[in-house]
């Protein structure tokens, strides 16, 4: 006898030795499958999600090119300037769709998506003021009203996320619109309701910037008041 035990010899009874578990694929919230036990269960950075967003910021050099190109007033490149506008816009939708679906969101895509977004929109309505299509102080509200309320949400982030609203959601669609008709070389009735349409954005910029305003200052009052409550009771069971 060896003393050794028959399972341990690859006797008979012997069990084979376990190795290392293999990743199990768990649902996620949305019914989409998720690696388990392979770090934080963030997804890969080159996801469709991802690609969308990339996708968007190359579209902004393209953009500004096509947009000027001849001096910036031939029609047909206006309207594959439009066309590249257009993708950009309809990518945001997808991405954003596709990140929270099927589990794709990750650091990168918090952070490029809103720069994705914001780059488009501003390059689009400079070009349109350098080129005197549209004036200077409506691309002054949006720029300024976009870069305020992102950093904001940054300046409350540790407190909570402020959701994105109905209101902030028909912003977009409406500067959307506006700055599409702008980009095309519209004339007579097109070219008056286009100014129309970008006056609904403009007052819809201002006022959900407001309202956003008015989330931030009540976000950040409640938390600061937990953490002022939190502390009162950390030092009341401390000194029983």
């Amino acid at each position: 006898m060896t003393g050794i035990p028959a399972s341990a010899a690859g006797g008979a009874g012997a069990k084979p030795a376990r190795g290392p578990k293999p990743a199990l694929a768990a649902p996620g919230p949305s019914g989409a499958s998720r690696v388990k036990g392979t770090g934080d269960g963030q997804a890969g950075l080159w996801n469709i999600a991802n690609i969308l967003t990339m996708m968007r910021l190359v579209l902004v050099p393209g953009f500004v090119a096509l947009m000027l190109q001849d001096g910036g007033y031939d029609p047909v490149w206006r309207a594959w300037a439009w066309a590249a506008f257009a993708v950009a816009m309809i990518t945001d939708v997808f991405d954003g769709h596709l990140a929270r679906r099927y589990n794709l969101v990750t650091d990168f895509g918090k952070i490029a998506d809103p720069i994705a977004d914001k780059a488009i929109m501003g390059a689009a309505l400079v070009c349109l003021s350098a080129l005197g299509d549209l004036p200077w102080w409506v691309t002054g509200v949006i720029l300024f009203r976009e870069l305020g309320i992102t950093l904001m949400r940054f300046w409350v982030i540790r407190h909570g996320v402020i959701p994105a609203s109905r209101g902030g959601k028909a912003k977009t669609l409406a500067q959307g619109t506006a700055v599409g008709m702008y980009v095309l070389a519209l004339t007579g009735p097109l070219a008056t309701l286009r100014f129309w349409v970008m006056a609904v954005a403009v007052a819809l910029t201002v006022l959900t910037g407001l309202d956003y305003v008015r989330q931030a200052v009540v976000l950040r009052r409640r938390g600061l008041a937990a953490e002022r409550a939190a502390r009162e009771g950390g030092v009341t069971e401390s000194s029983r």
